[in-house]
């Protein structure tokens, strides 16, 4: 079972597919990775030996992964919201943040509808 970055790759996929189960790691740099490191991009994950592992390992060095990419990703919306930009005023209330319409969509960022009694009249 090949183990990267803390990761256990899923051992009946291609290596290309394997890696993206990293997060920080799409298909692209999948790709990048397995060719510096010389492994066929087709061979499945099984049936990477111990020198392509370490060569893939090695390749993944310099790249920000998992729990070091997590922590950036948040650190950076906490710098938003401190500085109270329209970005972060919009990730501390829980809105789409690029501009979206938020009349009739948007339900994923807003949750569940709260349904607002009507005043008689």
């Amino acid at each position: 079972m090949a183990r990267i970055a803390g990761i256990d790759l899923p051992k009946n996929k291609r290596g290309v597919i394997g890696l993206t189960y990293i997060y920080g790691i799409g298909r692209s740099r999948a790709q990048m990775i397995l060719s510096n490191a010389g492994v066929d991009e087709n061979i499945k994950v099984q049936d990477w030996n111990d020198e392509q592992l370490s060569a893939i390992r090695n390749q993944m060095n310099d790249i920000k992964v998992e729990g070091a990419l997590r922590s950036e990703v948040q650190l950076n919306i906490k710098r938003l919201m401190d500085i109270g930009c329209q970005r972060g005023i919009r990730h501390r209330s829980g809105l789409p943040l690029r501009g979206q319409r938020t009349k009739n969509n948007s339900r994923t960022r807003k949750g569940r509808r709260k349904t607002v009694a009507n005043k008689k009249k």
